[in-house]
């Protein structure tokens, strides 16, 4: 994102990365260990600033949130990071077939007049 990009505008965009690992970590509950295993898996990956370090987004949280309490549950890392990707692309499919969907009923509703 520019540097130029108004400030609220990056607070309210859940895409920048503006959190430290050590901040993710607190806000999770969880420990910077934990954030590198998900990155390792593949579930998320942070944004590195300029000096390298990881800073992760608001959205990335969500996802590793989600993962800490399927790990809480006991599932092991791997699998939790898996069932996360796949509920997020069972949502994503989910939410283009919905549009297809609505599409489809928009535009058979204009095409069945006239032909006799």
């Amino acid at each position: 994102m520019a540097a130029d990009t108004p400030l609220s505008d990056r607070l309210d965009d859940d895409d920048y990365p503006a959190y430290t690992m050590g901040r993710a970590a607190e806000m999770l509950g969880t420990t910077p260990g934990f954030l590198r295993a998900i990155g390792e898996a593949r579930l998320i990956t942070p944004l590195r600033s300029e000096g390298g370090h990881r800073r992760y987004s608001r959205y990335q949280l969500r996802i590793a949130a989600r993962a800490r309490e399927l790990v809480d549950k006991g599932t092991p890392i791997e699998a939790a990071c898996r069932i996360v990707i796949l509920e997020d692309q069972l949502e994503e499919a989910q939410r283009i077939n919905a549009e297809y969907r609505r599409a489809a009923k928009e535009g058979s509703g204009s095409s069945s007049s006239g032909s006799s």
